[in-house]
């Protein structure tokens, strides 16, 4: 089956199986690797991708399903290439140093895009239920959440204290304490 889809910018066209998944179409037929394929089931997010503006987990969405779509990797944001000037997500996470070993910062940084659009008035908690579907096995959340923040033109220093006098307890995406309401 032939897609035709709108890949950073740039017109892709391809026979695919149907059953090819939009993460495998990019990084197999499009060469883009950035997308990083962790789980196959959603879990993790490291395939995170906009489609249309909309963030998808890439490794269940069809490649087919995007015909005729506009995606945007990780490769596509300003500052993918040497000369042009960081785009404010990936210029956040580096400042505030929202990633280790990299392998999530992809999909986090594809998610929290979405996430500014769709709220630009993000207080930490709201960053912190916007990336639950994201993980991260070595950060601890703590800095990645604090660059979508500066990404989205907010004190993190000053949504951290608002929390802590609220009395709240945030935890990291995808964790729980344990205790009942939590």
């Amino acid at each position: 089956m032939k897609v035709e889809i709108t890949v950073n910018g740039e017109r892709t066209s391809a026979d695919v199986e149907p059953r090819t998944l939009l993460a495998h179409y990019l990084r197999d037929n499009v060469g883009l690797k950035a997308t990083n394929i962790g789980c196959d089931t959603t879990s993790c997010g490291a395939c995170t991708v906009l489609v249309d503006g909309e963030s998808v987990k890439s490794c269940t969405v069809l490649a087919v399903q995007t015909d005729q779509q506009a995606v945007t990797t990780m490769e596509g944001l300003e500052g993918a290439s040497e000369g042009n000037p960081a785009h404010a997500v990936t210029a956040a996470f580096r400042q505030e140093h929202g990633l280790q070993c990299g392998f999530c910062t992809p999909g986090m940084v594809m998610a929290a895009i979405s996430l500014i659009e769709e709220d630009p008035d993000l207080d930490e908690k709201a960053v912190r239920e916007g990336l639950e579907g994201n993980l991260c096995r070595c950060t601890g959340y703590h800095n990645i959440v604090r660059a979508v923040l500066v990404a989205a033109g907010k004190d993190p220093d000053a949504a951290q204290q608002a929390e802590a006098k609220s009395g709240s307890r945030s935890m990291a995406p995808g964790f729980s304490t344990g205790e009942a309401g939590a």
